[in-house]
């Protein structure tokens, strides 16, 4: 492949690799694939895709727009959309069987658009066990599932689901978790005597899937970890056996020597204290490459140089030292593919983490993807 001047790799067949390897670790519950935020800055199709290949039974969306590209693109694979307003299109939805999470407080509107269609929805009632965010109250949540059991005896509801989303499992040794899944259960139970039996409990995140077995049961919902990236801090993603989807790549735009004493980039916050080879990479926080970035890493020629001065809006400065072979239009990675750089380096160096450095990545970027479903399937019948 040549590459242009700026470019996200994304390897298909490394999602669909991922999604296979935590599918054999939390079986026999079903994986749910998250491709929310396009695919976090993967594509939406192409994520969705990638991970039906690698076994994914459920696709994940926030907002129900999502869910409908992705019916639209053809995919007939079930879908789950949890995040609405009341101005939500709920009647689409329930026209395209996308399952519809619920708080409690759309229920009424769920049910209307349903009466409306003569169609029943398919619902996911969910439950806030401690994250603070979305989801109904351990307190309403006796009335919430009363309601929807009413709804269910009109015709008007079908409730699939339970669920709730965990706020500390990428720090296994916090209670927090043990609690929220003690309630979790608990709820469940209360919807049991209500006669509220689904046929989906789902609380687990990447974290939980990986390491607390007692958060699979029926299913777990897997985002980062799809997308080959650690969510743990004192883990990387290869010790997990998860390969990175995205490889951020550009060419140097610029080489010059400077003197000592040569300020770089806005603010002139960084200053070399020796005469130094400056690179020039044409990505900026226009693309998603943080403002803030201190020293993040790339690889030029097979050696690392880290970044100096302050992110601009097109464009970032590494030191590549006073000699160097480094030339206009070599190829520079940021991170993924061989590079040995993972997003999580540059989410140190801009005090943030990997979820946000790989969605984040801008329009601007052109998504490069290789290794589509439709070529491994080749490659798996050679």
């Amino acid at each position: 492949m040549t590459f242009p001047e700026r470019a996200a790799v994304i390897d298909a067949a490394a999602i669909s690799h991922n999604v296979r390897t935590i599918g054999d670790f939390v079986r026999p519950a079903k994986v749910m694939a998250a491709v929310k935020a396009d695919g976090y800055g993967h594509g939406l199709i192409t994520a969705a895709e990638a991970a039906l290949a690698g076994g994914a039974g459920w696709l994940g969306t926030a907002h129900i727009s999502e869910s409908l590209q992705l019916r639209e693109a053809g995919i007939e694979a079930p879908l789950l959309a949890w995040l609405h307003t009341p101005e939500s299109e709920f009647a689409a939805a329930i026209e395209a069987h996308i399952d519809l999470g619920s708080s409690g407080w759309e229920l009424p509107l769920i049910a209307q658009a349903a009466g409306e269609l003569h169609q029943p929805a398919r619902v996911h009632l969910k439950l806030d066990t401690g994250l603070g965010r979305n989801g109904c109250t351990l307190a309403d949540w006796p009335t919430v599932v009363g309601n929807a059991a009413e709804y269910q005896d009109q015709g008007l509801i079908s409730i699939e689901g339970i669920f709730t989303h965990l706020a500390v499992a990428d720090e296994p040794d916090r209670k927090e978790t043990d609690e929220q899944l003690a309630a979790f259960r608990q709820a469940l139970e209360t919807a049991e005597a209500a006669g509220v039996v689904p046929d989906l409990r789902h609380a687990a995140n990447t974290p939980a899937a990986l390491s607390r077995p007692d958060a699979h049961f029926d299913m777990v919902r897997v985002g980062v970890g799809i997308y080959g990236q650690s969510p743990f801090a004192d883990r990387t993603a290869e010790s997990l056996g998860l390969q990175p989807a995205m490889e951020l790549r550009s060419r140097v735009a610029n080489v010059k020597k400077v003197p000592a004493g040569q300020g770089i980039s806005y603010g002139l916050t960084h200053r070399v204290d020796a005469p130094t080879t400056l690179g020039l990479i044409p990505l900026g926080y226009a693309d998603g490459v943080p403002r803030i970035a201190v020293g993040g890493p790339v690889l030029i020629r097979g050696q690392r140089y880290h970044s100096v001065g302050r992110v601009a809006m097109d464009q970032f400065v590494v030191d590549l030292g006073a000699e160097t072979e480094v030339e206009v239009g070599d190829e520079v990675t940021l991170f993924g593919g061989d590079s040995g750089i993972e997003a999580a380096e540059w989410g140190t160096a801009a005090q943030t983490i990997n979820y946000e450095i790989i969605t984040r990545i801008g329009a601007r970027v052109p998504r490069e993807v290789i290794n589509p479903p439709a070529a491994q399937q080749e490659q798996g019948d050679q």
